[in-house]
C-alpha cells in the first residue's frame, strides 16, 4: 500500500466504514479528521521488531532518545545488521537505555534473523497475520504486541486490532464514556465492527487524548 493515492482511497474508505458504527465513531473521525497514518515499509522485520521492543511500555520521546543513542554507535548511524548487534557488549546497550531484559530481546532478535526465524521482508510479506505472530512471539521478550506494530507499521497491513495497547483502549473508553478501561477480550469484539480497516480504528483511537474536552482517569 506505498501508492499514495491507493493509500488515501483506503483511508477514505475506511472512514466511510467507521462513521458508520455508530455516532461515536463518526464524531471521533469528524473531529480528528483525515486519517494521516504512515507506515515505515521500508525496513526490514528484524529492524522494526527490534524498534517495536525500544518502545514497549515507555513514552514515545523516551524511546526515540533511546534509539538515537543506540544508533550512534553504529557507523553513520545506520542500523546495524543482526551480527553488529551481537558483537555489542552489554555495556554498551545499557549506556543507551535499554533494560537487561531488552538487550535478551534484542540479541534474541538477531539471532532470529541469522536463523531465519524471523523472516525477510520477501517471506513476512505472504505470512498470514496469526501465522506470523505465532511464530514470533516464540523469540524471548517479543509479545502479540511487538508484532502488531511490526504488521501495521512495516508490513502495511491494514485490518489490525493492538487489543493489549493501552492507548487504543483508553482512546475506546473516552470514546465511550466507560467507566473503566476495556480489556482485551472487548477491544478485540470491537475490532471485529472495525473490520477490514482495523488498523485505521486503531490510528484514530490513538488520537483521542489530543482532542478538546479529552480527560482521563
Amino acid at each position: 500500500m506505498t501508492d499514495t493515492k491507493a493509500q488515501a482511497n483506503i483511508y477514505q474508505s475506511a472512514m466511510d466504514h467507521l462513521s458508520l458504527i455508530d455516532e461515536d465513531w463518526a464524531r471521533l473521525i469528524a473531529l480528528v479528521g483525515s486519517c494521516t497514518h504512515r507506515p515505515a515499509p521500508a525496513r526490514a522485520p528484524y529492524e522494526a521488531l527490534i524498534r517495536a521492543v525500544a518502545y514497549q511500555q515507555l513514552h514515545a520521546r523516551a524511546a526515540d532518545a533511546i534509539i538515537a543513542r543506540f544508533l550512534r554507535m553504529y557507523p553513520l548511524h545506520h542500523f546495524p545488521d543482526p551480527n553488529q548487534i551481537l558483537t555489542t557488549a552489554f555495556d554498551d546497550f545499557r549506556a543507551c537505555g535499554f533494560s537487561a531484559r531488552k538487550i535478551d530481546t534484542i540479541r534474541s532478535i538477531a539471532e532470529g534473523a541469522l536463523s531465519g526465524l524471523v523472516p525477510p521482508r520477501d517471506i513476512a510479506n505472504r505470512m498470514p497475520d496469526d501465522e506470523l505472530i505465532a511464530r514470533l512471539i516464540e523469540l524471548p521478550g517479543v509479545g502479540r504486541w511487538t508484532v502488531e506494530m511490526l504488521l501495521i507499521y512495516t508490513l502495511e497491513r491494514i485490518d489490525v486490532m493492538p487489543a493489549d495497547d493501552f492507548g487504543v483502549r483508553e482512546g475506546y473508553r473516552f470514546l465511550k464514556s466507560l467507566n473503566a478501561v476495556p480489556g482485551r477480550k472487548e477491544l478485540e469484539n470491537v475490532g471485529l465492527l472495525c473490520s477490514p480497516y482495523r488498523t485505521v480504528a486503531a490510528w484514530y483511537l490513538w488520537r483521542v487524548p489530543s482532542l478538546p474536552g479529552y480527560t482521563k482517569k
